[in-house]
């Protein structure tokens, strides 16, 4: 194997994939990235044995070859090199690595070690605009399980669906104490309905990786997703994914949440946030309880906490009314996520009583996204 490159495009390739290295005492081979060369091109590969990350790169390729190396040690030395052309040769499985002044050589192993990953043909395709794609799982990512013992709950929730002629998808995510949803439009044409559940860590890895490319003008608006029987692929410009799916069925989330309400309070998002902060100092440990009081008399919205031992704090901001007097006890820490997920200056909190759950969702845009949250019962 015998190529060159620049640094720019090898830096790339191995920052895409030399992420997704583990840990295996068993197969140390996965802390290795695959590098292959033919054509015009350098094709980086790295897995898990759940997710496979592909990249290509553009190169010159003397001698086509394929070879393993340390993902994290080739990463990490290639981000020292100067900006000028890399030449990289083979010889057995040592890899040396020429830059300006630079020389090394490190040791890899062989490509026939490292695992095979099949080529996932897509029964199903979609397209997704990118930026409302990256925002969507900003918005839904944190509120997803980490707990095992409900194996769905550790994935994410993406439907999709024919509304008004258009192809739409619905994110979801639910820990059982919060859940976010977000719609977002779907560019290519949807038929019949389709849902999948997605494992988080996936899609936080296609979250990384488009975040590597946010400077690039050439790439496409959209990223395709691919769906086969029990995978997913998702493929942008050079990049591919490769992910199994979550095989247990999503609850029937649309019955928690609250249709009518007793309370409406409108308020602005920042002031908000700043009052149940104040608030927030003086929470109980492990609890992190904040209870909310809403006065449409006074048109104020109040957040109190008190601590045995460090004191208590009021804080109240102005708010719009809808409904009754109204109080709810929450998870300051679940309300603060909900709030900084939405974009607008202004937000709905919808409530009925301290024993149901309250719904916070964006002015003027509230069929995009919403945010269930469960109250603290006394």
């Amino acid at each position: 194997m015998k190529l060159s490159c620049t640094k720019e495009n090898l830096h790339q390739g191995l920052g895409i994939t030399s992420h997704l290295m583990t840990k295996n005492v068993n197969l140390p081979i996965l802390q290795n990235v695959l590098m292959k060369a033919e054509g015009g091109s350098i094709r980086f590969t790295s897995t898990n044995l759940e997710i496979a990350v592909h990249c290509s790169v553009r190169g010159k390729v003397e001698e086509v070859g394929e070879t393993t190396i340390p993902s994290k040690l080739f990463f990490d030395y290639v981000s020292l090199l100067p900006n000028e052309t890399v030449h990289i040769t083979k010889n057995n499985e040592v890899v040396n690595i020429e830059c300006g002044n630079y020389k090394t050589k490190i040791n890899g192993l062989s490509a026939s070690e490292f695992p095979l990953v099949p080529k996932v043909e897509g029964e199903t395709t979609y397209q997704i605009p990118i930026e409302d794609f990256k925002k969507a799982l900003s918005q839904v990512l944190f509120s997803v399980a980490t707990n095992e013992s409900r194996p769905e709950l550790t994935g994410v929730l993406m439907r999709f669906y024919q509304f008004e002629g258009e192809g739409r998808l619905k994110i979801a995510s639910t820990d059982s104490y919060r859940l976010s949803e977000k719609v977002i439009p779907v560019t290519s044409q949807v038929g019949e309905e389709k849902q999948i559940v997605v494992p988080s860590r996936t899609l936080a890895e296609v979250s990384r990786i488009l975040s590597v490319f946010k400077d690039e003008v050439e790439l496409p608006s959209t990223i395709s997703l691919q769906l086969s029987q029990n995978q997913a692929v998702f493929v942008y410009g050079p990049v591919e994914l490769i992910s199994r799916v979550i095989d247990e069925n999503y609850p029937d989330y649309e019955q928690i949440i609250p249709k009518q309400f007793q309370t409406k309070a409108v308020l602005d998002r920042e002031d908000f946030m700043k009052a149940v902060k104040a608030a927030s100092l003086f929470s109980k440990n492990g609890l992190f309880d904040v209870t909310l009081q809403f006065d449409p008399v006074s048109g104020l919205v109040e957040a109190q906490a008190t601590d045995a031992i460090r004191g208590q704090n009021s804080s109240s901001c102005q708010a719009e009314f809808v409904g009754q007097k109204n109080s709810v006890t929450v998870n300051y820490r679940y309300l603060l996520d909900g709030l900084q997920a939405i974009n607008t200056e202004r937000v709905n909190f919808e409530m009925i009583d301290a024993s149901n759950p309250c719904l916070l969702t964006p002015e003027g845009k509230t069929e995009a996204y919403r945010y269930v949250l469960m109250p603290i019962k006394a």
